[in-house]
């Protein structure tokens, strides 16, 4: 213990003086490192502590338990001074039995005249007024002249600065500290200044500051408060290559700053919340590796400038990935099912002309030696920004073509019946405009063309569904399949579907409302030229059951959900369309399409336990 006490002897030296007397700054040795016990403010004629309530704290960079020089302790007493806060400061120290020293600053306050009122403006866009020179050699009327002068260039200030956007009960809430504390001194101000500084700082407008009080003529009432709450005057956009230098990039400006807020645009006060919200929308482009937003204010006028660090993504990608099937042998040991593997395919071709269009393809093969044995695939064209990317409207185009193969559930056995699965072949070509409102309610509408094969599990057409007989026996002699009668139908239908969701997250629980309407609009082209309209809505509102605050780690209320929905056809709908009953999103305990298929239904569903399903059969 005494070894560990001599290390940090070492690190400083004791003051070497008698014990409890006080020694003014110029006495201190130039060579010695002093160890800081306390630091207080001292009433210069009684010596009393002054509580200064954490008001003048943030000026001080001396802490207790720090070791010091007297060249430091003179720059503190300096950086004081020169705060504007304080008629006059000087230091002492006293000294303690330990070897260390109380720092003492005996200071004079500033006193200004009561006041009762308080007005706060913004001065980010305004231009610092001349400090007050006044030469020695003034009269007194040149004096008077001078000051009238300033004073009249201060009020001009004030009428044309903004209000600032202080509410109204903060306000309310400094003019009584006002009335409270009668004459106005530094430790007030800074009082008052810390108490503006935290509204903004927790509303998220981290760079906003006090600069200035004004108005403390003692004749007048009334306290000027100027607020820097940081006006955005630029926003700088620059790309940069993955050595971090500055580039030319590919990506349009007006893709950009499309999905910037409104918050971030040049005159807006910096906000925290709006950075984190330009990043959000950003990535959501899937355009950027790395994107950096950083604020820097000048410190002449307050003016931020956000600038915005892009590097961009690699546009053009191919991927192939391959599978082999292992199964086990008759001793247990593995082997390959088929030398053959199957390999899916994906393609992307990003962000052409810089304006966010895309080509992607995909392509799945269960033989990679003969893709005509099984082939699936989808390309899709997106063409973001149909009206333009200074048009507000958000519309956007898509155009894909496909080929997918699907168990159809509409042909599914009942419960405890097993029967051989029905595909239905798809392939055609699809396309649509869809319209965002906001990012979860949008309208689509489009043109679908396709042929439509249903096959039974060899691959061969099925013209017919297959059905279980009352001896036990599977019949190929079931319900038609398709429309034409032949296994193959072709077809065009019109589809729209419109989406309104306001739904949003309460501490994890899902609350809120979405509706949904979809339907199909048959045009009379394809096979035995099919009429038909085949429509559904579906309705889900998501009821909180109790009032809960909301934030982080607050617990989720307990939500009441109500949903329905209801479908129907009208005319030549095939059966492969038609809509299935069971399921998860149906009647649960039973598999999708294990009770049925129908022409028309109606489900109800409440809470997570109670569920009611109606049905239509036609």
């Amino acid at each position: 213990m005494a070894k560990e006490d001599n290390l940090e002897r070492k690190e400083w030296d004791s003051h070497g003086l008698p014990v409890n007397i006080v020694v003014s700054l110029n006495k201190l040795s130039g060579f010695k490192k002093y160890k800081v016990s306390k630091v207080n403010f001292l009433h210069p004629r009684t010596r009393s502590i002054i509580n200064v309530e954490d008001a003048f704290n943030d000026l001080l960079t001396l802490q207790p338990c720090r070791i010091y020089t007297k060249a430091q302790l003179q720059k503190e007493v300096e950086n004081l001074a020169s705060s504007g806060w304080f008629k006059e400061v000087e230091l002492d120290m006293k000294t303690n039995s330990d070897g260390t020293v109380d720092i003492n600053f005996p200071i004079k306050e500033m006193y200004w005249g009561s006041k009762y009122r308080m007005k706060c403006i913004g001065v980010n866009s305004l231009l610092e007024l001349d400090s007050i020179q006044m030469d020695e050699n003034m009269t007194q009327n040149e004096a008077m002249e001078f000051m009238m002068s300033y004073n009249r260039q201060y009020r001009k200030r004030v009428e044309e600065a903004r209000p600032c956007m202080l509410p109204m009960a903060v306000q309310g809430e400094i003019q009584g500290m006002l009335r409270q504390c009668g004459n106005v001194n530094s430790r007030l101000l800074r009082k008052i200044a810390k108490r503006i500084e935290k509204w903004y700082h927790e509303n998220g407008y981290q760079l906003s500051r006090v600069v200035n009080f004004g108005n403390l003529d003692p004749n007048s009432k009334e306290l000027v408060c100027e607020v820097m709450e940081g006006d955005i005057n630029r926003v700088v956009v620059q790309f940069q290559d993955k050595l971090g230098n500055i580039c030319e990039g590919n990506t349009k400006l007006g893709v950009i700053t499309r999905v910037l807020p409104k918050q971030l645009g040049k005159g807006r006060v910096f906000q925290i919340e709006a950075f984190r919200k330009a990043l959000n929308n950003l990535n959501s482009l899937n355009l950027f590796s790395n994107i950096e937003l950083n604020p820097s204010m000048d410190e002449r006028n307050g003016a931020i400038t956000a600038e915005i660090k892009l590097q961009e993504a690699q546009c053009q990608s191919v991927e192939v990935s391959t599978e082999w099937n292992i199964v086990p042998q008759r001793n247990g040991r593995p082997m390959l099912a088929s030398i053959q593997p199957s390999a899916n395919i994906s393609l992307e071709v990003r962000n052409l002309k810089g304006l966010n269009r895309s080509i992607i393809g995909s392509m799945t093969l269960s033989n990679l030696f003969d893709p005509e044995d099984d082939l699936g695939f989808k390309f899709e064209y997106v063409h973001p920004y149909l009206d333009g990317v200074h048009n507000p409207r958000n519309r956007t185009f898509r155009a894909s073509c496909f080929n997918s193969s699907k168990s159809s559930p509409a042909f599914t056995g009942g419960p405890e019946v097993d029967l051989p699965p029905l595909w239905v072949d798809r392939a055609g070509v699809k396309a649509n405009i869809t319209e965002d409102f906001t990012k979860q309610s949008k309208f689509t509408c489009g043109l679908v063309m396709e042929e439509i094969i249903t096959r039974d599990e060899n691959g061969q057409i099925s013209r017919n569904g297959q059905k279980m007989m009352l001896n036990g026996d599977i019949s190929a002699n079931g319900p038609p399949t398709t429309l034409s009668g032949t296994g193959t139908d072709r077809m065009a239908f019109l589809q729209a579907n419109l989406t309104r969701d306001n739904t949003r997250s309460l501490n994890g629980a899902l609350i809120g409302e979405r509706n949904v309407f979809q339907f199909d609009q048959g045009l009379c082209i394809g096979s035995k030229f099919p009429f038909f309209n085949r429509h559904k809505l579906t309705m889900t509102k998501f009821f909180p059951l109790k009032q809960v605050e909301e934030g982080k780690g607050k617990p989720a209320p307990p939500v009441l959900v109500l949903h329905g929905l209801y479908g129907g056809c009208v005319g030549d709908l095939p059966n492969h369309e038609a809509f299935t009953l069971g399921g998860p999103y149906s009647v649960r305990g039973y598999n999708v399409g294990e009770l049925g298929a129908a022409r028309q239904k109606l489900e109800v569903y409440i809470d997570k336990s109670l569920e009611t399903t109606f049905e239509v059969f036609r």
